[in-house]
Formats: C-alpha cells, structure tokens, sequence
C-alpha cells in the first residue's frame, strides 16, 4: 500500500463498527493511506469510537467522525449522507457495507425478516448512493462501492433472502455504472466468501478449518484485510475504464 494515496480524500464506510469486520478493516486501510472517513454504524458507542481511535492512529490519517445510524431506517441513508457533506464539505468515496443476513429456511422467513434484510441490504445502498450523486457530480466524480457477498452467485442452505438481495445488489452496481460513468462516477462491487469475522470467531477453528478446506481451493478463511485491499484498490487506483464489475474474492469458492 503507497501512504497517502488518498490523501484529500473523503470516504464514508458503513457497517464499520465490528472490531474483526469487513467494515472496520476498510475503514482502517482507507485511514492509513490519508482518508478523511466517516464511520457509520448501528452499534455501541464504545465500538465505532475504538474504531476512530485506531484510524486516528495512523500518521496520515486525515479527520475521522463517527455516526451511531441504523442505515435500515426510512431516510437514515440520506441522513448519512447530508451529515458527512456537512462536516467534511466533499465526499469522494462512498462504500456500501452494512449488511444483515437472516439463516432461516425456505419457507419459514417472516416478513418482518423479509422487510428488515431488504432495507439495510438493498434500500440503504440505493438511497444513499442516489444521496450522494449531487455531491459527485459537482466534484467531477467519485467512487462508490457496494459489498456484495459470493452469495450473490451462488447458493447455500438458509440464505435465500440474503443471496437475493446480493444478487440484486451487483445488478444495481451494474445499472448504476451503465448510467453514472459518463459523468466519471466509478462504480464497482466486491463479492467476499468466506472471511474470519465475529460470525466465524466464536465457532470452533478446527472444525471450520476442515469444512474450509474442503470446498475453498486455497485451504483457509479470508482475512477482513484481503477485502480492505480490493476496496483501497477500487478508491485509489482502479482505472475509469473499470466499471460495473463484481470482484469476487472467495479463495477460488465459485470457480468450481
């Protein structure tokens, strides 16, 4: 990684408050390589301000600001928006993580299953990116990019309404990209598969290591990090050529 490479910049990371998430690790690359970041999360205050303790820790660090929001809310992904605009006055980057999933099986998901996961998995990224296009647009351009999940390609037991809405969420990322990159507004996705996060810590490691090994060809769960490198990619370098597209980095689990 080349400290500050985004430098001047401005990012928002949602879904950034679990300590070994794939949010927090985004949050923390972006904040070493120079980011201004503005961490958003439903969560403990306690969580998000350790979070914004460790990126202010970073000597190029830019500023970083805290938002206790539950992006699942009517209006709360505008809110965001208007909120990190009004204090940092630009927004560079915007990226799309927060996410629940509901392991249930067919045919058993409530509705008010069924209406949680669609409003913080779909409805909060539609809307907050629709938020930030003025900003982008006056700035003459920006990044934004959605956390998808290997789940958006292909199947598992008790993830239907989670693989549904992943699956929908590349596709927004593609029509997004179709329509915003004339106007130099980059968009692209990030599908992770398996990656060693709260969900996973506290099973046990043995018995998930074995499981891994027989379906991931690289033998292991993916570290948070590998994903915060694909996202510092996409904000920094990734060329305007490269739009619309969904990285999948799952340790070759859909490549067979």
């Amino acid at each position: 990684m080349t400290v500050g490479q985004l430098s001047g910049k401005c990012a928002i990371v949602t879904g950034a408050s679990a300590p070994q998430g794939i949010g927090a690790a985004i949050a923390r690359r972006f904040a070493q390589a120079g980011a201004s970041v503005f961490l958003v999360a439903e969560a403990t205050a306690e969580q998000l301000a350790l979070l914004a303790a460790q990126c202010r820790g970073f000597e190029d660090a830019g500023r970083i600001e805290t938002a206790l929001i539950d992006v699942g809310d009517p209006g709360a992904a505008e809110r965001l928006v208007e909120e990190a605009h009004r204090i940092f006055g630009r927004i560079d980057i915007l990226v799309n993580n927060a996410g629940v999933r509901a392991p249930v099986d067919f045919g058993n998901y409530t509705r008010a299953q069924f209406d949680r996961t669609i409003a913080v998995n779909i409805a909060a990224p539609f809307f907050s990116s629709q938020a930030v296009l003025p900003i982008m647009r006056a700035q003459g351009g920006g990044r934004i990019i959605h956390i998808a999940s290997q789940l958006g390609h292909v199947t598992y037991a008790q993830r239907a309404l989670y693989g549904l809405t992943k699956a929908a969420l590349i596709h927004l990322t593609r029509s997004m990209a179709y329509e915003l990159a004339a106007e130099k507004i980059i968009v692209n996705a990030i599908s992770p598969g398996p990656i060693a996060t709260q969900a996973t810590a506290g099973r046990d490691p043995e018995l998930v290591r074995q499981r891994i090994a027989q379906y991931l060809p690289v033998g292991r769960l993916g570290e948070p990090e590998e994903i915060a490198d694909v996202a510092l990619y996409l904000a920094a370098q990734a060329p305007e050529f490269l739009q619309g597209q969904d990285i999948v980095v799952d340790g070759g689990y859909t490549i067979h």
